[in-house]
């Protein structure tokens, strides 16, 4: 049986792990606010109507991918392209290669991002090792002129950053529906760990600056984790509706 990540694979041991999931999708969910495509979720209502439903959504997606067989990956990687087919047949219109492009690529820079800032720096291979997952992922979706190595895609990415983002009304309302759905507090630790995860251009067109208030909490953090005490924290800022769901993101 062989599956889509090795079972050593460093991309496991990332996903494998609840806070780190989190962060990953708090930094994509700052930058996705300004992809030029942010309207087609408009068009489906589902991401404004409920950001923390869409979220889990595609968690659930990613790691049935990360976590599968080589067989069911695919199963399931041809299941989000009939997804995306379905609201384009229903729109008249075609999602841009771009934008898929985009969506793939933040997985990978705040895969990366992420696990350095709560465990540790990854070396070359294991960067490269994580590229090679979600390339994958993209030949699956049928994705073209993606660079074929970690190395080549980081100029390709930064380009994209560049010329695909924009702040516009989409960016605002989203940034009005985390909070609504968040609540007041978690919004705001929201807002200090997308500045410790983001790109200084998504910094820039976000008007956030440099200091996070998380900065000097996050070691604190890698303590708690040590002592086991981590859940204390999880308890005290994590959705209460979504808590089991975030909880059971730790494979043990």
């Amino acid at each position: 049986m062989s599956f889509f990540a090795k079972e050593t694979s460093i991309v496991r041991e990332i996903w494998g792990k609840s806070d780190t999931v989190l962060f990953i999708f708090a930094g994509a969910s700052a930058e996705f606010a300004l992809n030029k495509a942010v309207d087609w979720l408009y068009f489906t209502g589902k991401l404004p109507s409920d950001p923390l439903g869409r979220l889990f959504s595609t968690v659930s997606y990613a790691r049935k991918i990360v976590f599968a067989t080589t067989d069911q990956a695919n199963k399931a990687i041809g299941s989000m392209r009939q997804i995306h087919s379905a609201v384009e047949n229903n729109r008249g219109a075609s999602i841009p290669d771009w934008a898929y492009r985009d969506v793939l690529f933040m997985l990978i820079h705040y895969s990366i991002a992420s696990y350095e800032l709560l465990e540790r720096k990854l070396n070359d291979d294991e960067k490269q090792e994580v590229y090679d997952v979600f390339y994958r992922v993209g030949i699956g979706m049928g994705l073209v002129n993606l660079p074929s190595n970690y190395i080549e895609w980081l100029p390709v990415r930064e380009s994209h950053l560049n010329e695909n983002l924009q702040k516009s009304v989409y960016t605002a309302d989203l940034f009005k529906q985390y909070k609504k759905h968040l609540g007041a507090m978690r919004f705001k630790v929201l807002l200090e760990a997308q500045k410790l995860l983001v790109p200084d251009h998504v910094k820039r067109l976000l008007d956030f600056d440099d200091f996070s208030l998380l900065t000097p909490i996050v070691p604190l953090y890698k303590i708690s984790k040590l002592m086991k005490m981590d859940w204390m924290v999880k308890n005290i800022l994590l959705p209460a509706a979504y808590k089991k769901e975030i909880l059971e993101l730790d494979v043990k």
